[in-house]
């Protein structure tokens, strides 16, 4: 019997693919299901995976490598995606990918599927990955190929076969949970005008009900990554678990937003990343502190190109790579220890300090100083404003003004 190796979440998807890949294939189902920090809800995977048909499940302890490998270095390039979005669902598949083709190797499989659907980013993203590490394995995606057209179809055809699922036809949000972000999408988030009701936020509260007084704390950075959370070192994991329920109980971190997929069409996403918004934020007061003006303008188109590379899901491509060492080098002197307050929904730096600081009181001083000859401004400005007085001089000679 031929072998498919599952990405496997437990969700509404996932566990019906494991019936009908057997009703369909005649394959062997091997589930895999990554923890990348959903918590609780990897408990009854095991036992729910073998009942709903599989042969057996890998539950493989990603966290560490999510945070070090895919998540700092993002981190480091600043990258955003259409300004808002911190990418937790993106730089997640490439890793349960490599996975995926680790396992699929070990047990002969000849296959990987996944239940991405037709409509969206995430089929891209796995199917990418697995092409640049092992193009010999077939990649099966049974939302573009069966019959099943709606999320209640998938519900009825969940409920025939005995198999439970975390959703029900009055509460059908699809949801991604890791240890950056928690996505929550459908549902009546399908159209724009509904505000988000507050209920389903799972990381946080809304910032109305947040604390009414300020939670300050102190970051700590070496060479563009965080070490260290007031004071005291902390793993990778830890210190992001930490953030997640600071900023959470603080209301950080909640998005709102219409994004473009890949695909082609808009969609509407609530993201929920309250560690990876005060992240961003405290190493961006970092960076405006210690690189200087060519290199941090630069590497902010860098960072646009770099989030759009992530959420397209070309992340083992030379390219990103590329940009990888360039970010590294940009980060050398990216260490030192900011300030951040943190107040209903809103993370600001509220100081900031580094032994590679270019800040120079000196010379931005409004008092008296005797560093900086202020008539030297004269002759900047005359060369730097050369080309266009020569040019309106042209203007005028030739009747143009």
């Amino acid at each position: 019997m031929k072998k498919v190796v599952l990405a496997y979440s437990g969700g509404l998807d996932t566990s019906i693919i494991i019936p009908w890949l057997k009703e369909n294939y005649g394959y062997e189902v091997i589930a895999m299901a990554a923890d990348l920090g959903q918590g609780e809800e990897l408990e009854p995977l095991n036992e729910k995976a073998i009942k709903s048909g599989a042969s057996k499940i890998y539950i493989e302890d990603l966290k560490e490598e999510f945070v070090t490998g895919f998540i700092y270095p993002t981190l480091k390039a600043g990258a955003v995606y259409e300004g808002q979005y911190l990418l937790g669902t993106s730089f997640a598949r490439p890793l349960i990918a490599k996975r995926l083709v680790e396992i699929a190797e070990k047990e002969g499989a000849v296959a990987i599927a996944h239940g991405a659907t037709g409509k969206g980013n995430d089929q891209v993203r796995f199917e990418l990955s697995v092409k640049a590490l092992n193009p010999d394995l077939q990649i099966i995606a049974p939302w573009r190929l069966w019959d099943i057209k709606s999320r209640e179809d998938a519900i009825d055809y969940a409920q025939a076969r005995g198999i439970p699922v975390p959703v029900t036809k009055d509460r059908p949000y699809s949801m991604d949970r890791n240890l950056w972000h928690l996505s929550h999408e459908g549902g009546d988030l399908e159209d724009p005008w509904n505000e988000p009701q507050t209920d389903i936020y799972l990381l946080g509260v809304a910032p109305e009900n947040a604390p009414d007084t300020p939670t300050y704390i102190e970051l700590e950075f070496d060479k563009g990554i965080p070490i260290a959370l007031d004071g005291e070192k902390l793993s990778p994991v830890a210190l992001v678990e930490k953030l997640n329920e600071l900023g959470g109980q603080n209301g950080v971190g909640i998005v709102d937003m219409v994004e473009n997929r890949l695909v082609g069409m808009k969609s509407r996403g609530v993201y929920e990343t309250p560690g990876g918004t005060i992240l961003y934020a405290a190493h961006q007061a970092l960076e405006h502190l210690t690189l200087d003006r060519q290199t941090l303008h630069y590497k902010e188109q860098i960072a646009l190109k770099y989030a759009e590379l992530v959420y397209d899901g070309v992340w083992y491509s030379p390219l990103r790579q590329a940009l990888d060492a360039f970010v590294d080098v940009t980060q050398q002197n990216v260490t030192g220890t900011v300030r951040m307050k943190l107040y209903k929904g809103n993370c600001t730096p509220a100081g900031a300090k580094s032994p590679y600081s270019l800040y120079n009181q000196e010379f931005v001083t409004f008092g008296r100083d005797g560093v900086y000859n202020q008539k030297d401004a004269e002759g900047f400005i005359n060369l730097f404003g050369l080309p266009l007085k020569v040019r309106a001089l042209m203007e005028k000679k030739a009747g143009l003004r």
